[in-house]
């Protein structure tokens, strides 16, 4: 049975539901008149809404008109998370639409908790607007939410009976987590708040909750993840935790912390999750690449082909082993291009042929792009300090053609380097 409940069970013996009445905001949503005004917005243009909202308010309550016009804007902004589909039946908030963790990551989550833990019930602590209970419900997974806010609660709880509605049976807890009993829960998976009243929170201790705190709350459940900034220093990873960093369509979205007290491995043999590890996943193909305690590469002149690693490659420190499947080097010892003689095909780095490689200057660059009728300019960076649409700006270029420049660092001298992306479909040249 999916209920909202107001306590704090033990998931090992949760009592009788105490459900929690709709909120004032949501409630109206729910009815008749709420979801026809809702899918009469579906498609409405926001900078025509004040006369939208005035024709509306003759037909319909101001509140549940203003009500309906928050949720529409907010369905219009989670489309980009969760897909037309799933966002327009959703409910979020402010916050949580803007803190949800991106619909195509979390069923990649989803997917590794069933294989970390096929029968647990996964204990959600911070659900927010229930983005992860929705896909680790998918999976077949037992859900028990937590949150403090009362209407993010009844929110998650009606997204995930909304999209999930043949997934087991899902309970939402309004509690505080640092006072929520997770004794005998078989898995966490914990998201802590990571924005404040000044905006993003880069102190790991200054998460809601504590990092240390979900660190150990995860060991005492003996299997579970942590969700934390990319950006977090490696060396405040415990030893006991993997690591893992995730993009989506080329963009880094999150990093997990995983851990299981006991080795679990899949039915071929491997880990489940690696204590120690480090490893990028590349959505949506859901390549992964994982540290083999590799040396740094050896800095070597540019070659004919220019890797250029992944987002999630480069925080898991990863290029290394990019660089070793490609028989090649790096470019400066404080960049991460890999450069290498022979095309090869990798999942984890975007490969471009070098034509050109000059030293730094304005006036250089302007002459070839204008000599080779370059109208369109790709520039991309790495250790340089030129700003790419300034850069634009100074060429005035002009020509049908288009290219990419690399402004970056060759054994410590700035450099240009001019190429362009190498054909990566079947028949292409990588």
């Amino acid at each position: 049975m999916d209920r909202v409940t107001d306590r704090a069970p033990s998931p090992a013996a949760s009592p009788p539901p105490v459900p929690a009445p709709p909120t004032p905001l949501l409630a109206p949503l729910l009815s008749a008149e709420g979801q026809a005004l809702l899918a009469e917005l579906r498609d409405h243009d926001p900078a025509q809404e004040l006369a939208l909202a005035t024709r509306l308010r003759r037909e319909h309550p101001a509140e549940l008109v203003s009500a309906a016009l928050a949720q529409a804007r907010l369905r219009q902004r989670g489309v980009a998370k969760f897909g037309a589909e799933d966002a327009y039946r959703m409910y979020f908030t402010p916050n949580g639409v803007e803190q949800a963790t991106r619909g195509s990551v979390a069923a990649h989550r989803a997917a590794r908790f069933r294989a970390l833990a096929p029968d647990a019930r996964v204990t959600d602590l911070c659900c927010g607007i229930g983005g992860d209970a929705i896909e680790l419900a998918r999976a077949g997974l037992a859900v028990t939410a937590v949150d403090l806010d009362p209407l993010t609660c009844e929110i998650a709880l009606t997204n995930v009976r909304t999209l999930a509605p043949d997934g087991p049976p899902v309970t939402v807890s309004r509690a505080d987590v640092l006072e929520y009993d997770t004794t005998g829960a078989d898995a966490l998976f914990i998201d802590p708040a990571r924005r404040g009243g000044r905006g993003r929170i880069f102190d790991p201790e200054a998460y809601s909750p504590p990092l240390s705190w979900a660190v150990d709350a995860v060991r005492r459940a003996g299997a579970g993840a942590v969700k934390i900034a990319p950006g977090i220093p490696h060396e405040l990873i415990p030893d006991d935790f993997e690591a893992e960093w995730i993009s989506d369509g080329g963009d880094v979205k999150e990093a997990v912390l995983w851990h299981r007290r006991e080795s679990r491995r899949r039915d071929g043999g491997q880990e489940v999750v690696v204590a120690g590890a480090r490893r990028a996943t590349l959505l949506p193909s859901g390549a992964t690449l994982t540290g083999r305690g590799l040396p740094d590469p050896p800095v070597r002149p540019v070659g004919r082909f220019l890797y250029e690693p992944d987002g999630a490659v480069i925080r898991a420190h990863l290029v290394a082993e990019v660089a070793d499947d490609l028989d090649g080097g790096l470019i400066d010892e404080t960049i991460a291009y890999v450069t290498a003689d022979e095309p090869r095909p990798t999942a984890f780095a975007t490969p471009y042929e070098i034509t050109d490689q000059l030293p730094f200057g304005l006036k250089k660059l302007k002459a070839l792009l204008r000599e080779r009728e370059v109208g369109v300019l790709t520039v991309k960076k790495r250790g340089s300090a030129v700003e790419p649409e300034e850069l634009r700006r100074r060429l005035k270029l002009k020509g049908p053609h288009a290219t990419t420049v690399f402004l970056t660092r060759v054994a410590g001298a700035p450099t240009m380097l001019i190429g362009h992306p190498v054909d990566r479909t079947p028949g292409g040249g990588c």
